[in-house]
């Protein structure tokens, strides 16, 4: 079986584990329990029998089954249907890890298809359960779940920001240093942040459409406080990345203009080297051709003296290279 939790609230004070969802569903009918349930990769055939009991859309059923879906809120009727991106960040491969979770939120129920979560098994199960000690969080039902939800998966953001930052600054530092292979770690790491802004992104929509349905769906003002306080680190998780993805935009840039410049550089050495040769060897070409008429040939310091020109030409070209910073 995937069920990894399966809570009944009587009178939304008082939750107790239930025995099976056939007992849940009975609850929920016959005396208008309230039920928190959360099922671990589900199979269709289980996903089906639940949706069934619980009235849920089957559209909303179908995109969970099939998964790979992107953060969204959606209503089907009185029933929110949530897709939320839990993440990790793996710091050897320098990677954000992505689960998937889906959240159907009803008047009486509220139930989570983790498709996958990278924080393992137990992560949500573990938020869920914090509301137990939270009297005044129960009474309000799946509405404050959904809340415990996000709030959960927004906090599982900020070490994932934490990681990715020390990262950015050690690729300043390896960019400035010369050393070798920053420009795929950037690129690399660029990547890792597009992916995580388009799972964080939605998220401060998708609250912001709590929000402004509040007064309609009769959402308590304590909720709408810790909706907000959710929202605001959503916003400031949002932030950071665009941040980090400008940083890594001008980190590109600077390893393009250091590598130019470098073969730039490289390019004046290469003149300059060949400048300085091309003096002696000039020479040496010219009193190589064996011609019988040529000045100094007979002259017994002749060859010393073509010696010494070829020398000076070359430290004297070589001063002035060195003066324009050139080797």
């Amino acid at each position: 079986m995937s069920v990894v939790l399966n809570t009944v609230y009587v009178d939304r004070i008082a939750p107790m584990a239930s025995p099976s969802l056939d007992d849940t569903f009975r609850m929920i009918a016959d005396q208008g329990a309230s039920a928190c349930i959360v099922l671990h990769q589900p199979d269709a055939e289980e996903l089906g029998d639940v949706a069934v009991a619980l009235g849920l859309h089957e559209l909303a059923v179908e995109d969970s089954a099939e998964g790979h879906q992107r953060p969204k809120l959606e209503r089907y009727g009185s029933t929110l249907f949530v897709v939320l991106k839990p993440a990790l960040y793996r710091d050897q491969q320098e990677e954000v890890a992505f689960g998937e979770v889906h959240a159907f939120v009803g008047d009486n129920f509220f139930l989570v298809v983790v498709k996958e979560d990278p924080r393992g098994r137990d992560n949500v199960p573990r938020a869920l359960q914090r509301m137990s000690g939270k009297p005044g969080l129960v009474t309000v039902g799946p509405q404050a779940q959904l809340w415990a939800l996000m709030d959960a998966v927004v906090d599982g953001y900020v070490p994932v920001i934490d990681g990715l930052e020390e990262d950015i600054n050690q690729i300043e530092e390896q960019l400035f240093a010369g050393e070798a292979g920053v420009s795929r770690r950037v690129y690399e790491l660029f990547g890792e942040v597009v992916d995580f802004q388009r799972a964080a992104r939605p998220l401060v929509y998708m609250i912001e459409n709590i929000h402004r349905g509040a007064d309609k769906y009769h959402l308590p003002i304590e909720m709408q406080r810790r909706f907000r306080d959710v929202l605001d680190h959503a916003i400031r998780t949002v932030e950071r990345l665009d941040t980090f993805r400008q940083l890594l935009q001008n980190a590109l840039t600077v390893d393009s203009t250091l590598a130019a410049q470098k073969q730039n550089d490289d390019t004046k050495r290469i003149s300059g080297w060949a400048a300085i040769l091309f003096a002696p060897t000039l020479i040496a070409a010219i009193y190589g051709m064996n011609f019988t008429n040529m000045p100094e040939l007979s002259w017994k310091w002749g060859y010393p003296l073509s010696i010494v020109a070829m020398v000076l030409f070359a430290v004297v070209l070589y001063i002035v290279f060195k003066v324009k910073r050139w080797f």
